[in-house]
């Protein structure tokens, strides 16, 4: 089959959505750091619909800080790639032509640099993960033993993480006379604009105390609030999607009908019409984020340890097990749904109804374990933040309580059936180390892992009823299993 490429979107079936606007009138105006599939079925679809509509100067800039190999597949190509919609109606295309050009760092940081320098870039977006800011999510600061932030610290015109690019190229930028660009974080975090800002000032402010307090006066940060389920596309996917096309797209992405953009209003030097394609822009962010990572996530990474333990490798798997919808919504209802203040006319209700039916989508393939990664980075906000107020206010934990004992047990990397796996995670070793000393002991396992201040502080490890409650949990998985547990707790 021909390649995916402009020369072909005239012949492909006329069910495929295509880019209707000039592509070659489209110019840079967003740098984006860090092409995943997430960012390609979410920002740059909403984007894609901006061009659309005749706004030709926020193309897209896609950087890739790790290697060549999206930049590799999508060049070919003109950078035009295929979103599969999986529905419970099946499968739906469009191809997005967003996104005009793909760098990589390594390869070339100063080309990166001077297109990130380029006064026509107006945003420079991230989604880096957790893990891009290099910062401890405990204490909420820059972690400058991180290595990356040490090499970048030492070698400010050579930066490698996302936060040494930002600065040196706004330092860059500020020494020219050129307006910075709006650092927008678009990455799955509580206040990521935030984030972004205590990283990027805390950076700049070490060079040069001076150029750290012009950063906080004259750049903006806003927080956004994303949200589509978007699974590792699949060889299975691939095929399906090329043969729907009748052209080999080297890599499309899937993912699910549903899409929300949240987006505070703060851009000084201007932004694409985003809500002209569904975004909602709002003075504050918060809310809304409270309510996704709370419900969302939180149930996200609930189902995703409980599943793995249990032996479901997707949520959709879990969402056929009647107990663990029935312990996924009762988590939500009696101790999640309290701890938000939602603006008046939001319907948490049916927001937590389409949750149960987006997991329920069996199109979609959201592995367990790809979700649980990185837990020790997510479950701080996820989970132990509303655990935090519950006890304050004197209210039950229970439900909160028995998602960290299935972290705990996870963590172990020793699944129900004694073999060993390797837990994916940016202090995996810290907490193998944690769980070897430990054995099977739950309360040694308690005592060890809540001693682990990037994750629950240094406040929880003596809140008592929530340790006895963990405590009770993870014997309970020890003794029966996850899916025993859950049935005999949930089960209808």
């Amino acid at each position: 089959m021909a390649q995916l490429h402009p020369d072909v979107l005239s012949n492909l079936p006329s069910t495929v959505e295509v880019p209707a606007y000039d592509r070659t009138k489209v110019s840079v105006g967003i740098v984006h750091l860090g092409v995943g599939a997430f960012h390609r079925a979410h920002q740059e679809v909403y984007t894609d619909t901006v061009l659309a509509g005749g706004s030709s100067e926020w193309g897209i800039c896609g950087v890739d800080l790790m290697g060549p190999e999206v930049r590799d597949k999508l060049a070919p190509q003109d950078f035009l790639y295929t979103v599969a919609t999986q529905s419970l109606k099946g499968q739906s295309l469009r191809v997005v032509g967003a996104m005009q050009e793909m760098l990589v760092g390594p390869e070339d940081p100063e080309a990166l640099l001077a297109r990130m320098c380029d006064p026509a870039v107006r945003i420079v977006s991230i989604t880096a993960t957790e893990k891009g800011y290099c910062h401890d999510p405990a204490s909420g600061k820059l972690n400058f033993d991180h290595p990356g932030i040490a090499a970048d610290m030492a070698s400010p015109d050579k930066p490698t993480t996302v936060v040494g690019y930002v600065v040196t190229a706004l330092r860059r930028r500020r020494d020219a006379g050129t307006d910075p660009f709006t650092v927008m974080s678009c990455d799955n975090l509580f206040q990521n604009g935030r984030i972004a800002r205590m990283a990027v000032i805390s950076f700049a402010g070490a060079m040069d105390a001076k150029f750290g307090r012009w950063v906080s006066d004259n750049v903006a940060f806003p927080c956004t609030m994303v949200d589509r389920i978007t699974p590792t596309t699949t060889p299975d996917d691939t095929a399906r999607v090329n043969s729907d096309l009748g052209v080999t797209d080297a890599w499309p992405v899937v993912c699910e009908p549903f899409m929300q953009w949240v987006i505070e209003d703060n851009f000084p030097t201007g932004r694409p019409a985003w809500e002209d394609a569904g975004a909602q822009i709002v003075e504050d962010v918060e809310p809304f984020e409270y309510m996704k990572l709370r419900h969302l996530n939180g149930s996200h990474s609930a189902l995703s340890y409980l599943g793995s333990l249990a032996g479901y490798e997707t949520i959709a798997a879990c969402m056929e097990d009647a107990a663990y919808v029935k312990f996924m919504r009762t988590m939500m209802d009696e101790e999640i749904t309290p701890t938000l203040n939602m603006p008046q006319g939001v319907d948490v209700g049916a927001y937590k109804d389409s949750l149960v039916e987006r997991f329920t989508n069996p199109a979609i393939k959201h592995r367990t374990a790809q979700i649980a990664m990185d837990g020790s980075q997510k479950l701080p906000n996820r989970i132990c933040g509303p655990v935090r107020e519950r006890l304050a206010e004197g209210r039950s934990i229970g439900h909160l309580a028995l998602v960290v004992a299935a972290w705990m047990r996870f963590v172990t990397g020793v699944d129900e059936k004694g073999n060993s796996f390797d837990v994916a995670d940016p202090i995996a070793a810290q907490l193998k180390a944690i769980g070897d000393a430990a054995g099977n002991d739950p309360a040694a396992l308690v005592k060890g892992y809540l001693g682990v201040s990037e994750v629950f502080g240094n406040d929880l490890a003596d809140a008592q009823p929530f340790v006895e409650a963990v405590t009770g949990w993870l014997a309970s998985l020890y003794a029966k299993g996850a899916a025993a547990t859950i049935a005999e707790k949930y089960g209808v």
